[in-house]
């Protein structure tokens, strides 16, 4: 139980520190790491595939709803905040994502730890037991990004919509 403990608290640091403060939104630039994620997933994939049977497919299937759910949940939680005049945006996690976050750290060990030592009766091929919290993790952060997209495009439009036309122009001809 204390092995759990070191890497939970290590990450809760880590969340609690980086999200502390508002960071800047590029919503042009939120599909790089999803595209970065599904790469590395398929490769990961690739390189030590899981075994194609009926539970091991739907073990996978189950891991990408799941993480899909939690990264939509997450990204629907995140505060998305737009300056009105230069219409640039900040985001910062919701102290109730943070604590969704922590609970589903804490899930993600217990269900690791059961779901390995009891592999052999619930007849789970282990392989696709660490591939499942891998397409999980990707599913989670990749639907996250699509979610703030979404919301920060939304009301992107509509600042710009609501503003008018631009300031004139400063310069004398």
């Amino acid at each position: 139980m204390v092995r759990y403990l070191i890497p939970l608290g290590v990450a809760v640091v880590v969340i609690l520190l980086r999200n502390s403060r508002p960071r800047r939104l590029r919503i042009e630039s939120l599909w790089i790491l999803p595209a970065i994620y599904l790469v590395l997933l398929c490769a990961t994939l690739y390189e030590a595939p899981p075994p194609v049977t009926p539970i091991a497919i739907g073990l996978l299937i189950a891991a990408f709803v799941v993480g899909a759910g939690i990264g939509w949940q997450r990204g629907r939680l995140m505060q998305i905040h737009i300056h009105p005049e230069t219409h640039d945006m900040t985001s910062r996690a919701s102290p109730i994502g943070l604590i969704f976050i922590f609970a589903v750290l804490v899930l993600r060990y217990a269900a690791r730890d059961i779901l390995a030592s009891n592999a052999g009766q619930l007849q789970l091929p282990i392989l696709a037991i660490g591939d499942s919290f891998i397409v999980l993790v990707v599913a989670m952060l990749s639907v996250q990004r699509v979610e703030v997209w979404r919301r920060a495009s939304a009301m992107l439009a509509e600042a710009r919509s609501s503003s008018g036309p631009p300031p004139p122009s400063s310069i004398v001809s």
